[in-house]
């Protein structure tokens, strides 16, 4: 097939070619050789979304507040046979991880990755075996969802582009076995979040042009995952690492007023995670997120051990090894309980997530689709916003010559409204009433209840997509699902008892949905309406978008 499904995600990157059966994986990351030890030519991201706020006396009483709160409630609870749940005194848990020691194994060390003089780049996982005294710099390109610019080394939106370049290439090369010099011949999918910035798109469409595709296709998440689940209509909810997407999907099309974007995700729950571990002496003692290794090793104890099922209660032992470079493996053993459930129950009790969040802008924690007109592009002479501006200055040359009487049959505003009626809400529609991040079942309500149509919204309430990488979570469905028809409006609710609302696709990893869309709609007729050809973008650049592109740009 010559065709090349490419989704970019805060963590990994999934390609493949469109007749393949699952995509490659590849962590999202690039490793460039610094230009030398001083300081300012210094920059590392972390793989764990780093830490924004100093943990002090006061957060932690705070965090420790909501801990004890949700603890309280998951007691209260009732495990399938009825029985009450009980739990585990944190000090019970203490006392038995205090005196675990760590225990010398046999197996086969793990050195630091030695790249050779000339190597100047490297990508994917290679990146976490770097010795962090090598004379490299750790980027991840995409953050939140978005191009993670910054004011440090690389974190120039045209850095963002080089280090996505990077990954592509790599992964093109040494995973699909295609040569580059013959991408010619190939043409490429791109998958672009539900909330995109205009400007990043056209760059990264020019960026697959400039790698040589001869032809490419923009589609959005949302309407791959409503395709590749076989869904109609249906609620799209996305649990990436580091954001969750919304979105309601009719037909192939997402509803601009359902979207929205919370920047957190999986990766905050595993910061949660680490925190919930320091409060029951977790023996690794070590163990700090900021270093890749320790990060990828909570990352792998939060997708092994943490479950939200009820009928599991009580201290269960477990067991890891840290194989770090240059250290003889060692294994550990531990005592967890409740934590294992309260860290991915975060995303409903967000004051949780205070550890990366902290006291940031709302705004900025909450992304919704404010204007399909908001960023501004010369090259685009049908952009809502240059319709604007230039509708202004008309107009203000009307005032001038004209007397403002002969203008009574026009609407002064009519030249404001070219796009923004569409949107009907703002970043306040979802936040609580004191001001906490919305949690996850209140936004996707929200999101549902911003559709105009009655009937429209008693399916989306009866038919919720549960998909990404975060949504893998043991009994997540089952207490989204709970939650959902509790606050669902009696009018809107199904007949049949015990309607299944959250749906998952089975046999499919949900990390993979999107991707599978995304390969199966290329097969359709109509998809041929969709590509963009290099000469169509070499004649008329961006503007082609709004020609072809399967939703309003």
């Amino acid at each position: 097939m010559d065709t090349i499904i490419i989704h970019p995600g805060s963590l990994y990157l999934r390609i493949g070619k469109a007749d393949m059966t699952n995509p490659e994986v590849i962590l999202n990351c690039v490793a460039r050789r610094r230009k030398s030890n001083d300081p300012k030519y210094i920059h590392n991201d972390t793989l764990l979304p780093e830490s924004n706020v100093k943990v002090t006396k006061e957060l932690s009483a705070e965090l420790d507040e909501v801990r004890i709160s949700v603890s309280h409630m998951l007691q209260q609870s009732l495990m399938s046979d009825n029985r009450k749940r009980y739990g585990t005194p944190i000090q019970a848990l203490s006392q038995f991880n205090k005196r675990s020691n760590p225990e010398t194994i046999q197996a086969n060390q793990t050195n630091w990755l030695k790249p050779k003089s000339t190597q100047n780049t490297i990508v994917g996982a290679d990146c976490l075996r770097l010795n962090p005294n090598a004379e490299f710099n750790i980027h991840f390109p995409i953050r939140r969802g978005s191009m993670n610019l910054h004011s440090g080394v690389g974190g120039s939106i045209t850095s963002c582009i080089e280090h996505i370049r990077s990954i592509f290439e790599f992964s093109i090369k040494n995973y699909l076995e295609v040569n580059l010099k013959e991408l010619n011949q190939y043409k490429a999918v791109l998958i672009i979040p539900d909330i995109y910035n205009r400007k990043r798109v056209k760059l990264l469409a020019g960026l697959l042009f400039d790698m040589g595709f001869k032809a490419i296709i923009l589609i959005q998440e949302s309407v791959c995952a409503s395709f590749g689940s076989g869904l109609n209509c249906t609620c799209v909810v996305d649990i990436g690492d580091q954001k969750i997407s919304i979105s309601c999907v009719e037909d192939c099309i997402s509803h601009p007023n359902t979207r929205v974007s919370l920047k957190f995700g999986s990766g905050d729950c595993t910061m949660a995670f680490w925190w919930l571990l320091q409060k029951s002496s977790f023996p690794y003692k070590e163990c700090q997120p900021s270093n890749n290794q320790d990060a990828a090793l909570l990352n792998h104890l939060k997708e092994e051990y943490c479950h939200i099922d009820l009928d599991v209660c009580g201290a269960n032992e477990k067991s890891f090894i840290i194989n770090r470079p240059e250290q003889p493996p060692v294994r550990y053993v531990l005592q967890m309980a409740d934590e294992l459930l309260i860290a991915p129950l975060s995303l409903f009790y967000t004051d949780l997530l205070k550890l990366t969040l902290g006291n940031t802008n709302r705004d900025k924690i909450i992304q919704i689709q404010k204007t399909l007109g908001q960023d501004f592009d010369s090259e685009d002479c049908f952009n809502a916003e240059f319709l604007r501006e230039t509708g202004r200055r008309a107009k203000d040359q009307a005032e001038t010559t004209f007397n403002i009487n002969d203008l009574n049959n026009v609407d002064p505003d009519e030249d404001t409204d070219v796009v923004d009626d569409l949107i009907k809400f703002n970043a306040n529609d979802f936040q609580t009433s004191n001001g906490q991040v919305i949690p996850i079942d209140s936004a996707i309500l929200q999101s549902i209840e911003h559709l105009s149509n009655d009937d429209l919204k008693r399916k989306m309430y009866n038919c919720i997509l549960l998909i990404g990488g975060g949504s893998k979570v043991k009994g997540l469905a089952k207490w989204l699902q709970n939650k959902i028809r509790q606050a669902t409006p009696t009018n809107y609710r199904q007949n049949t008892e015990n309607p299944e609302i959250v749906q998952t696709v089975k046999d499919v990893d949900p990390a993979n949905i999107v991707w599978r869309g995304a390969a199966l709609m290329t097969t359709l007729e109509s998809a041929e309406e969709l590509w963009i050809s290099k000469d169509d973008w070499k004649n008329y650049g961006v503007r082609v978008l709004r020609e072809k592109v399967p939703f309003i740009w």
